[in-house]
């Protein structure tokens, strides 16, 4: 009947909406890689949710792929 097909539309978008909200939840997400140079001794350099590079919980304010370039370029060593 039509009443059963609304509360089936009803209830699978219900579903469809806690399951979109609890994946939003997750983006907090960093990563992390260790970098050393013949200059320094090994750190770590991490990505934050915003895209930025950290180091020592410090945001750079750089973007995590421009600050890893420029390491490499400077002539450090990065990966996991």
């Amino acid at each position: 009947s039509i009443i059963m097909k609304y509360k089936l539309t009803s209830f699978l978008t219900f579903i469809f909406i806690i399951l979109l909200i609890y994946s939003c939840g997750n983006d907090d997400s960093r990563s992390c890689t260790t970098c050393n140079s013949s200059q320094t001794v090994s750190f770590t350099v991490c990505e934050e949710s915003d895209g930025n590079a950290s180091v020592n919980g410090e945001n750079t304010g750089t973007s995590y792929a421009v600050y890893i370039d420029d390491l490499t370029e400077a002539g450090a060593t990065c990966g996991n």
